[in-house]
Protein backbone atom coordinates (compact mmCIF):
# COMPACT_ATOMS: atom_id res chain seq x y z
CA UNK A 1 0.00 0.00 0.00
CA UNK A 2 1.35 3.44 -0.92
CA UNK A 3 1.47 5.83 2.03
CA UNK A 4 0.01 9.29 1.54
CA UNK A 5 2.59 12.06 1.56
CA UNK A 6 2.39 14.11 4.73
CA UNK A 7 1.50 17.74 4.19
CA UNK A 8 3.19 20.11 6.63
CA UNK A 9 1.76 23.38 7.85
CA UNK A 10 3.69 26.39 9.17
CA UNK A 11 3.05 27.51 12.73
CA UNK A 12 2.44 31.00 14.05
CA UNK A 13 5.33 32.44 16.01
CA UNK A 14 7.88 30.11 14.41
CA UNK A 15 10.33 30.81 11.57
CA UNK A 16 8.60 30.65 8.20
CA UNK A 17 9.87 27.69 6.13
CA UNK A 18 12.75 28.88 3.99
CA UNK A 19 12.73 28.23 0.27
CA UNK A 20 14.52 29.02 -2.96
CA UNK A 21 12.41 29.28 -6.10
CA UNK A 22 12.29 30.57 -9.64
CA UNK A 23 9.94 33.48 -10.23
CA UNK A 24 8.83 35.73 -13.06
CA UNK A 25 11.44 38.23 -11.81
CA UNK A 26 14.28 35.75 -11.32
CA UNK A 27 15.34 33.48 -8.44
CA UNK A 28 14.25 34.32 -4.92
CA UNK A 29 15.22 33.02 -1.49
CA UNK A 30 13.00 33.81 1.47
CA UNK A 31 15.82 34.12 4.00
CA UNK A 32 17.44 36.80 1.82
CA UNK A 33 14.40 39.00 2.47
CA UNK A 34 14.95 39.43 6.21
CA UNK A 35 14.58 43.08 7.08
CA UNK A 36 11.39 43.21 5.02
CA UNK A 37 7.94 41.91 5.78
CA UNK A 38 6.67 39.36 3.26
CA UNK A 39 3.13 38.66 2.12
CA UNK A 40 3.22 35.33 0.28
CA UNK A 41 0.01 34.30 -1.43
CA UNK A 42 -0.97 31.31 -3.53
CA UNK A 43 -3.54 30.98 -6.29
CA UNK A 44 -4.96 27.78 -7.81
CA UNK A 45 -4.10 28.28 -11.48
CA UNK A 46 -3.13 30.75 -14.19
CA UNK A 47 -5.70 31.84 -16.77
CA UNK A 48 -8.66 31.29 -14.43
CA UNK A 49 -11.39 33.87 -13.72
CA UNK A 50 -11.20 34.39 -9.94
CA UNK A 51 -7.41 34.30 -9.92
CA UNK A 52 -7.28 36.92 -12.66
CA UNK A 53 -9.45 39.29 -10.61
CA UNK A 54 -7.22 38.67 -7.59
CA UNK A 55 -4.01 39.34 -9.49
CA UNK A 56 -5.36 42.69 -10.62
CA UNK A 57 -6.43 43.43 -7.03
CA UNK A 58 -3.02 42.46 -5.62
CA UNK A 59 -1.39 44.69 -8.24
CA UNK A 60 -3.56 47.55 -6.99
CA UNK A 61 -2.33 47.21 -3.39
CA UNK A 62 1.30 46.47 -4.29
CA UNK A 63 2.56 50.02 -3.81
CA UNK A 64 0.72 50.46 -0.51
CA UNK A 65 2.30 47.24 0.76
CA UNK A 66 5.73 48.37 -0.47
CA UNK A 67 5.32 51.60 1.51
CA UNK A 68 4.81 49.41 4.59
CA UNK A 69 8.13 47.62 3.89
CA UNK A 70 6.31 44.56 2.55
CA UNK A 71 7.50 42.34 -0.29
CA UNK A 72 4.52 40.81 -2.12
CA UNK A 73 5.07 37.38 -3.71
CA UNK A 74 2.62 35.19 -5.60
CA UNK A 75 2.74 31.44 -6.22
CA UNK A 76 0.98 28.66 -8.08
CA UNK A 77 1.96 25.22 -9.30
CA UNK A 78 2.13 26.46 -12.90
CA UNK A 79 5.33 26.95 -14.89
CA UNK A 80 7.31 30.12 -15.49
CA UNK A 81 6.17 30.09 -19.12
CA UNK A 82 2.52 29.91 -18.04
CA UNK A 83 3.01 32.72 -15.52
CA UNK A 84 4.69 34.96 -18.08
CA UNK A 85 2.00 34.33 -20.69
CA UNK A 86 -0.76 35.06 -18.15
CA UNK A 87 0.90 38.24 -16.91
CA UNK A 88 1.23 39.41 -20.50
CA UNK A 89 -2.42 38.55 -21.13
CA UNK A 90 -3.53 40.57 -18.10
CA UNK A 91 -1.50 43.52 -19.37
CA UNK A 92 -2.87 43.26 -22.91
CA UNK A 93 -6.52 42.50 -22.12
CA UNK A 94 -7.06 44.25 -18.78
CA UNK A 95 -4.35 46.95 -19.01
CA UNK A 96 -2.96 45.96 -15.60
CA UNK A 97 0.76 45.47 -15.00
CA UNK A 98 1.68 42.78 -12.44
CA UNK A 99 4.56 44.31 -10.46
CA UNK A 100 5.32 41.46 -8.05
CA UNK A 101 7.21 38.18 -8.64
CA UNK A 102 5.25 34.96 -9.12
CA UNK A 103 6.83 31.68 -8.04
CA UNK A 104 6.68 28.70 -10.39
CA UNK A 105 6.15 25.65 -8.18
CA UNK A 106 5.55 22.76 -10.58
CA UNK A 107 6.98 20.22 -8.12
CA UNK A 108 4.86 21.71 -5.30
CA UNK A 109 7.95 21.99 -3.10
CA UNK A 110 7.00 25.36 -1.63
CA UNK A 111 3.27 24.60 -1.66
CA UNK A 112 3.76 21.48 0.47
CA UNK A 113 6.05 23.29 2.94
CA UNK A 114 3.30 25.85 3.49
CA UNK A 115 0.30 23.50 3.53
CA UNK A 116 -1.15 25.01 0.36
CA UNK A 117 -2.35 21.68 -1.09
CA UNK A 118 -5.65 20.55 0.45
CA UNK A 119 -6.66 17.28 -1.26
CA UNK A 120 -10.35 17.66 -0.41
CA UNK A 121 -10.28 20.85 -2.51
CA UNK A 122 -7.78 19.78 -5.17
CA UNK A 123 -4.74 17.51 -5.04
CA UNK A 124 -2.85 19.33 -7.82
CA UNK A 125 -3.66 23.00 -7.20
CA UNK A 126 -2.96 25.30 -4.27
CA UNK A 127 -5.87 26.75 -2.35
CA UNK A 128 -5.93 30.51 -1.79
CA UNK A 129 -3.52 31.17 1.10
CA UNK A 130 -2.00 34.36 2.44
CA UNK A 131 1.02 34.18 4.76
CA UNK A 132 2.27 37.20 6.72
CA UNK A 133 5.97 36.90 7.57
CA UNK A 134 7.65 39.61 9.60
CA UNK A 135 11.00 41.30 9.05
CA UNK A 136 12.73 38.70 11.24
CA UNK A 137 11.38 35.81 9.19
CA UNK A 138 8.70 34.79 11.72
CA UNK A 139 5.28 33.58 10.62
CA UNK A 140 2.81 36.07 12.11
CA UNK A 141 -0.54 35.29 10.48
CA UNK A 142 -2.15 32.97 7.93
CA UNK A 143 -5.44 33.10 6.05
CA UNK A 144 -6.81 30.23 3.97
CA UNK A 145 -9.61 30.56 1.43
CA UNK A 146 -11.34 27.91 -0.72
CA UNK A 147 -10.80 27.71 -4.46
CA UNK A 148 -14.09 29.39 -5.31
CA UNK A 149 -13.87 32.59 -3.25
CA UNK A 150 -11.58 35.54 -3.87
CA UNK A 151 -9.80 37.49 -1.15
CA UNK A 152 -10.65 40.91 0.32
CA UNK A 153 -7.60 43.11 -0.21
CA UNK A 154 -8.41 45.73 2.47
CA UNK A 155 -8.13 42.99 5.12
CA UNK A 156 -4.62 42.13 3.94
CA UNK A 157 -3.55 45.78 4.29
CA UNK A 158 -5.38 46.10 7.63
CA UNK A 159 -3.71 43.02 9.09
CA UNK A 160 -0.22 44.13 8.06
CA UNK A 161 -0.81 47.49 9.77
CA UNK A 162 -2.21 45.76 12.87
CA UNK A 163 0.80 43.45 13.16
CA UNK A 164 3.23 46.32 12.70
CA UNK A 165 1.36 48.44 15.26
CA UNK A 166 1.53 45.57 17.76
CA UNK A 167 5.29 45.32 17.26
CA UNK A 168 5.97 49.04 17.44
CA UNK A 169 3.85 49.89 20.49
CA UNK A 170 3.63 46.49 22.29
CA UNK A 171 -0.17 46.60 22.25
CA UNK A 172 -3.05 44.56 20.87
CA UNK A 173 -5.69 45.64 18.37
CA UNK A 174 -9.42 45.15 19.03
CA UNK A 175 -12.10 43.76 16.78
CA UNK A 176 -12.60 45.74 13.57
CA UNK A 177 -9.50 47.84 14.27
CA UNK A 178 -8.38 50.21 11.56
CA UNK A 179 -5.18 52.26 11.45
CA UNK A 180 -5.69 55.33 13.66
CA UNK A 181 -8.19 53.62 15.97
CA UNK A 182 -7.48 53.15 19.66
CA UNK A 183 -5.54 50.06 20.65
CA UNK A 184 -5.91 47.68 23.58
CA UNK A 185 -3.50 48.05 26.51
CA UNK A 186 -2.02 44.83 27.89
CA UNK A 187 -3.99 43.66 30.95
CA UNK A 188 -2.41 43.99 34.41
CA UNK A 189 -0.42 41.02 35.71
CA UNK A 190 -0.73 41.67 39.45
CA UNK A 191 -3.34 42.84 41.92
CA UNK A 192 -1.34 46.03 42.50
CA UNK A 193 -1.30 46.80 38.78
CA UNK A 194 -5.04 46.11 38.65
CA UNK A 195 -5.75 48.56 41.46
CA UNK A 196 -3.95 51.45 39.78
CA UNK A 197 -5.02 50.69 36.21
CA UNK A 198 -8.08 52.96 36.30
CA UNK A 199 -5.89 55.95 37.26
CA UNK A 200 -3.27 55.60 34.52
CA UNK A 201 -5.00 57.82 31.98
CA UNK A 202 -6.39 55.14 29.73
CA UNK A 203 -9.95 54.88 28.48
CA UNK A 204 -11.09 51.93 30.56
CA UNK A 205 -14.32 49.97 30.43
CA UNK A 206 -13.08 47.99 33.40
CA UNK A 207 -9.71 47.05 34.92
CA UNK A 208 -9.05 44.39 32.28
CA UNK A 209 -10.21 46.33 29.20
CA UNK A 210 -8.46 49.64 28.56
CA UNK A 211 -7.80 51.54 25.34
CA UNK A 212 -5.36 54.26 24.29
CA UNK A 213 -4.34 56.20 21.21
CA UNK A 214 -0.92 55.59 19.67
Amino acid sequence: MVEEECISFPALGEPAPDFEAETTQGPIKLSDLKGKWVVLFSHPADFTPVCTTEFMAFAEIHDELAALNVKLIGLSVDSISSHLAWIRNIKEKMNVTIPFPVIADLNMKVAKKYGMIHPAQNSTAAVRCVFFIDDKGIMRAMIYYPLQNGRFMPEIIRLVKALQTTDKYKVSTPSNWQAGDKVVVAPPKTAAEMDKRLDEGYECKDWYLCFKKV
